[in-house]
């Protein structure tokens, strides 16, 4: 039988590491401002097909959350691990897992793997490839072994044991429907993230109401002032949720006066329709009360939460636990000034919001 072993050729040695690996410790601040993670099961990414998943499932590597420990628990498969892993001895020089992107397609800027709980069995290197495919048949096309489409996205790369490693793709790539992602030659991997920015499909009628803030529709969360429980991307997510996991959600102040706050560039310059904030799942832990303002930034600048350019688009207006409060032309100041770059949400004081949602027109 003809057995895959580890040959230097599968492996990068450390002296030939390009300059674009981004230190774990960074990984969060270089890409958190500017990116979506494009391959997330919380935008309704999927998994389309792999290789192989003996020892832990592939769908666990597009998991939003963490990846956890449970030591000493067995499944009939062996231990329980929370991520991808795959048989050893691989007889192919890769094992690989296709996923279906949940944007309409996205440019890609940086790529993660997490060997998290990992060791003496994770995945030595890997590697990354991409396809722009559309069409009813796209997802099977890209499945089938005699597809050709795929292009290299980021070459081979070591892994080394339970730790975050990122890699930039700074200009490299353009929209990406599909990506593959390789490990060389067998093992496991926690987690894969694919940091980048949606690229739209917009309708052809700009009178058509879009919501200009959702994370498929290019909306970021740019900066927050806290988020101790809960990520502030989760508020440009999809649908309602499935618990208060999957919102934002700031540490208790214990401050006179104090608030929380959220900025979100839009997915393009917007005249504002409608407002939502939901609370959803959020019941003891709601804010008392929710305020939003609006800025027109130029170019790609972060715009500061202090920054002159904020103006008041919502005042303060009470909410509650566990619903969706909708704020129309009735109560929105300036709607009429558009074309608005940047929201900038305010809890008072603190608290949780599920998801964040500023509907609008287009403006060209």
């Amino acid at each position: 039988m003809d057995i895959q072993t580890l040959t230097p050729g599968l492996v990068m040695p450390a002296e030939q590491l390009l300059d674009d690996a981004v230190p774990s410790e960074l990984i969060d601040k270089t890409f958190g401002s500017n990116c979506i993670d494009l391959a997330s099961a919380a935008l309704n990414s999927r998994i389309l097909a792999f290789s192989d998943e003996f020892f832990a499932s592939a769908s666990n590597l597009i998991n939003p959350h963490a990846p956890v420990h449970r030591p000493g628990v067995f499944v009939p498969s062996g231990a329980w691990y929370d991520g991808w892993e795959t048989r050893r001895h691989n007889t192919e020089p890769f094992d690989w897992v296709i996923v279906r992107l949940g944007v309409a397609s996205g440019r890609p800027k940086g790529v993660e793997v997490n060997t998290a709980f990992f060791n003496g069995n994770e995945a030595p290197a890997i590697s990354v490839d991409g396809c722009y495919e559309t069409g009813e048949d796209a997802d099977s096309v890209v499945t089938e072994k005699e597809f050709y489409g795929w292009s290299e996205v980021l070459g081979k790369r070591p892994c080394g044991p339970g730790q975050r490693q990122a890699w930039k793709l700074e200009g490299r790539h353009g929209s990406l429907t599909h990506v593959r992602l390789r490990m060389w030659p067998d093992g496991g991997i926690a987690r894969f993230r694919l940091y980048g920015e949606a690229v739209p499909v917009w309708p052809s009628d700009l009178t058509q109401e879009v919501e200009l803030s959702a994370a498929i529709m290019g909306g970021v969360a740019e900066s927050c002032s806290d988020q101790h429980f809960g990520g502030k991307e989760n508020l440009l997510l999809p649908g309602r949720g499935v618990d208060m996991g999957d919102g934002w959600e700031t540490k208790r102040s214990r401050v006179r006066g104090h608030t929380d706050w959220v900025i979100v560039k839009l997915g393009a310059r917007t005249k504002v329709s409608r407002i939502v904030t939901d609370t959803a799942h959020f019941r003891g832990n709601f804010p008392q009360g929710v305020m939003v303002e609006a800025a027109k930034v130029e170019g790609d600048s972060i715009v500061a939460h202090d920054d002159p350019a904020w103006s008041e688009l919502l005042p303060v207006n009470k909410v509650g636990p566990d619903q969706e409060f909708e704020f129309g032309k009735d109560v929105l100041l300036k709607v009429d000034e558009g074309d608005f770059t940047h929201m900038k949400l305010t809890i008072i004081p603190d608290g949780g919001v599920k998801r964040f949602r500023v509907f609008g027109t287009r403006a060209l």
